[in-house]
């Protein structure tokens, strides 16, 4: 948005937040001289409630195939909506069995994942405990579950056979881990409404009419400074801005020195957010607010983005959870392949990204024959 566009907003937004305060100032001086009700006894008496306190216990299953048992566990047993759900795989395998834990996230995208946490250990005697720990996020109540996770391995002891014919490994199946998310309303919660308490009384003094006429003049200038801001909004300002605002912020992180092991990840949030924060500005896309399936979701969605684009965004953003969530660490060339892309995408959307020639940069930026 242009200086000239925001200098204008702000004064809008001041005189609707002036009018509005008088207004109201008004109406209640009016209603305090003319209308004064007889106070009202109170009909019933207020009921104090009691949270009752759910001991947070949880659920496990466990499965085992030859030298390798699997746990699953979920914290709390009875969440409700809105609270975070904790969801850890510990497998432990005899020494020489090598262990191939699940990919991030499998069988697990209809939960939003706040948080993932992998770690591998020996315990006392000799075995391979392997363990991820999910931090999810509920949206919805009533019934759910955790689907079954695979888990594969490979037998290297002297006595044991590698994997069975014809396969590479053992699969390991756990069991289907079902739970209840409970709403947040009240079981004894009333089902129907209050009926109303009767008509308002009406302001009948000659004072409510010029209350009337003072609300209507501050209205009508409201009105008119908005209609000033509308006409002074420029499409072609707001995507410079939001372009200019993205570079700026990129250009920034390309000048920094490459991000060690410990700073990886801090280093993809900013460059992700970067691009989230570039598509809300220039698309009105509702990205930083979504996690990155659900914004997927609304990008393909999206009329103003090509196919390359879309594309584009889903390795992007997938790429960068595996550096946030996953614990992966890139090297230099992976670290600047991702500024170069960055930067591109910001070039090629620039201007409308229904354009044909902003599709085909996107095409062969994404094949890998034009680079920042």
């Amino acid at each position: 948005m242009s200086p000239r566009a925001l200098q204008y907003t702000a004064r809008a937004v001041c005189a609707f937040m002036l009018t509005f305060t008088m207004s109201t100032s008004f109406v209640r001086a009016a209603a305090a001289d003319d209308t004064k009700q007889p106070e009202q006894p109170e009909t019933a008496q207020a009921k104090t409630e009691q949270a009752e306190t759910v001991q947070s216990e949880s659920l496990r299953t466990v499965s085992e195939r030859g030298p390798v048992r699997a746990v699953v566990s979920l914290e709390p047993a009875a969440p409700r909506i809105g609270d975070t759900l904790v969801v850890t795989l510990e497998v432990t395998a005899d020494k020489d069995v090598e262990l191939l834990m699940p990919e991030f996230g499998q069988a697990l995208e209809r939960f939003p994942i706040v948080d993932f946490f992998p770690e591998q250990r020996l315990d006392d005697q000799g075995r391979t405990v392997s363990s991820q720990r999910y931090t999810l996020e509920l949206t919805a109540s009533g019934k759910a579950s955790i689907p079954p996770l695979i888990v594969e391995f490979v037998d290297h002891r002297e006595d044991g056979k590698p994997a069975p014919d014809g396969e590479d490994a053992y699969e390991l199946l756990t069991e289907r881990m079902p739970f209840e998310v409970e709403s947040v309303v009240p079981s004894q919660a009333a089902a129907e409404l209050r009926p109303p308490l009767g008509d308002l009384e009406s302001l009948r003094s000659a004072r409510s009419y010029w209350i009337a006429a003072v609300v209507g003049v501050l209205l009508l200038a409201g009105a008119l400074l908005l209609r000033r801001v509308l006409a002074a909004w420029n499409p072609q300002a707001l995507r410079e801005s939001a372009y200019e605002a993205a570079i700026a912020r990129l250009s920034s992180l390309v000048a920094r020195p490459l991000p060690g092991a410990d700073e990886v990840g801090a280093f993809f949030v900013e460059l992700s957010d970067l691009i989230r924060r570039y598509l809300e500005d220039r698309f009105e896309l509702r990205a930083p607010e979504l996690t990155t399936e659900e914004f997927l979701t609304v990008a393909a969605a999206s009329p103003d983005l090509s196919a390359e684009h879309k594309g584009f965004l889903r390795e992007f953003l997938q790429s960068a959870d595996m550096v946030k969530f996953a614990r992966f660490v890139p090297g230099e060339q992976e670290i600047g392949d991702a500024l170069d892309h960055a930067r591109h995408f910001l070039e090629q959307t620039r201007d409308d990204a229904s354009s044909g020639t902003a599709s085909n940069s996107t095409a062969r930026n994404r094949d890998g024959s034009s680079h920042a």
